[in-house]
């Protein structure tokens, strides 16, 4: 019986690591990542102002025909500006592209907070697909 348990063990660690090792967001000062994406810039919690420049990385499969959607909401969840990361090498590989992005929003509450969302593109609309990116902004 005493076996049972340490398996059952051995098994609720493994999954424990599992959880901890899928994408979540690392947040360092020069770009903020996951296995699939990083975002060169802006930086977490970076102050940011109108034209936005997002540039980074993305696998290909976020991209369809060479573009993915971002979205910049203010405070509230509100969608204050919107724009397309565009590749700019070939987005048909498995490997991370290069992408670049403008944003052109109103003016915002100086010192609010915000949210960058990049969403992998998804044609299909099948939700299975769907994912999303969020980089912590402020105003």
């Amino acid at each position: 019986m005493k076996y049972v348990y340490w398996i059952l063990g051995l098994v609720v660690l493994a999954g424990i690591g599992w959880l901890a090792s899928q994408s979540q967001p690392v947040i360092n000062n020069s770009a903020v990542e996951t296995a699939e994406v990083i975002v060169n810039s802006p930086t977490a919690n970076s102050t940011i102002t109108s034209p936005l420049t997002v540039s980074g990385t993305a696998v290909g499969n976020w991209y369809f025909e060479a573009s993915f959607p971002i979205e910049l909401l203010n405070t509230s969840n509100q969608v204050v500006g919107t724009g397309l990361a565009e590749a700019q090498s070939d987005w048909m590989t498995s490997s991370p592209v290069p992408f670049n992005a403008n944003i052109i929003f109103p003016t915002q509450t100086p010192g609010s907070s915000g949210s960058l969302v990049l969403h992998k593109d998804n044609p299909s609309g099948d939700s299975q697909n769907d994912d999303s990116f969020t980089v912590p902004v402020m105003f």
